[in-house]
């Protein structure tokens, strides 16, 4: 398994470009099972998890090509409904095929997913929902076997404003008959990229954007192609990189407004932002990190993939901070890790309490799932000596070689590859 050494105290600096959004394209992919031919997705990321999901979509049949962020998928010759665990178990995400597949094709037997490591995840919302649109499902032996001869419109009403059950309730109901009203939407901009995508397939669809979503069925998708948007949280973690090291750093290719809630933080603990279309600069070259609260929240609040990277950052701030997540309520496995770094961090149930420390130590730390490793990164480029960053699979998942991106920043960071501990 690789590994990253990274010898801290350099100030980043410089401009990158953002790819596209890992959350999105996860969506958009199994959406092409809704119709019948060749859909082009534009700007789709090189990511383990992306071939995590073309290796599902080739097992029901699809064919694919993918080069320089164009990924151009065929599903018309779809041969199997069956999603097995071999290839849902690595990605939660593997779910989504579950509402295409029963739109299109009346059945899908589909594992229950695997993923990250922390927490209970549950898909209830999905099954529930899908119940309501007239859905016949059974959970047997670690499957979900789901059969509707035809889907049927539907007020749905999500207990949680869960993104993974707004994407596949809405997959499904652009196929149903009648109309679905799907109430405590997801709003998160993943979602309205999804929801653009399937108007250009010929959905019917009202409320883009908002916290309830009309779909109106119809008999038939098409083909098309869209641009996935850039990933906020990768251009969030960057933000944090050049905040933590006093550095000064450009970022293009992303809308300031998927940041919002980030950059509001940065400003409050003591960093200079501006904005000029879609480009972010951040200068955090002047005076100590101010402490700064965060609790996260639902689209439009501050994202629970960028809680651990906060703490992070706030490991180094003059003074003392919280950070509490409402959203996932024990995603706090990167605590010890930073313990071992040299942060003052301690864990009460959703809450950390950070007393800010002078000074981090280089160490051997171990990534536990994605957005850990991203903040043992962060840590490791603030702190001084050398840190050792243990299974960086988990960063692979949701960042496209970050260690390049960082580097062409000014950070002294190496992917070790085949390390052995």
């Amino acid at each position: 398994m690789d590994k990253f050494v990274i010898h801290g105290g350099k100030k980043l600096s410089g401009g990158i470009k953002i790819n596209g959004a890992k959350n999105a394209s996860l969506a958009l992919m199994p959406a092409t099972l809704l119709a019948n031919g060749k859909s082009v997705l534009h700007n789709t990321p090189e990511l383990n998890d992306i071939f995590t999901m073309l290796k599902l979509l080739n097992h029901l049949g699809a064919e694919y090509s993918f080069e320089n962020h164009k990924l151009e998928l065929d599903t018309s010759n779809i041969t199997s409904q069956d999603a097995p665990y071999e290839h849902v178990k690595k990605m939660r995400a593997s779910v989504y095929v579950l509402g295409p597949l029963l739109a299109r094709y009346g059945n899908a037997k589909v594992s229950l997913p695997g993923g990250c490591a922390w927490g209970p995840r549950p898909i209830n919302l999905h099954l529930e929902g899908l119940k309501k649109m007239g859905a016949d499902i059974e959970l047997t032996e670690g499957y979900i076997v789901a059969k509707a001869k035809k889907l049927k419109g539907a007020k749905i009403n999500l207990d949680i404003s869960s993104v993974g059950a707004t994407g596949n309730l809405l997959m499904a109901a652009t196929l149903a008959n009648g109309i679905t009203v799907i109430n405590n939407a997801a709003k998160e901009p993943e979602i309205s990229n999804l929801a653009s995508f399937l108007l250009k397939m010929g959905a019917q669809i009202e409320g883009i954007g908002t916290s309830t979503i009309t779909i109106q069925g119809v008999d038939n998708l098409y083909n098309s192609e869209i641009d996935t948007i850039p990933d906020r949280i990768e251009a969030g973690t960057m933000l944090i990189a050049g905040a933590i090291t006093g550095g000064n750093i450009r970022m293009s290719g992303i809308k300031s407004n998927f940041l919002d809630s980030v950059i509001l933080k940065l400003e409050n603990s003591g960093c200079k932002i501006i904005k000029n279309n879609n480009i972010i600069e951040l200068n955090a070259s002047k005076g100590s990190i101010i402490p700064t609260d965060i609790t996260t929240s639902i689209f439009p609040g501050y994202p629970t993939d960028m809680q651990a990277q906060w703490i992070a950052y706030m490991s180094l701030a003059d003074g003392v901070s919280t950070v509490t997540d409402n959203i996932y309520l024990d995603r706090f496995s990167h605590v010890p890790e930073l313990v071992r770094l040299g942060a003052n961090i301690s864990v009460r149930e959703n809450s950390a309490l950070i007393k800010g420390t002078t000074k981090l130590k280089g160490a051997k730390v171990m990534s536990t799932d994605l957005r850990a490793s991203a903040s043992l990164v962060l840590a490791g480029l603030a702190a001084e000596g050398t840190t050792e960053v243990l299974r960086v699979y988990h960063l692979d998942r949701g960042y496209q070689r970050i260690e390049e991106k960082l580097k062409a920043l000014g950070a002294d960071i190496e992917r070790v590859q085949g390390s052995e501990y």
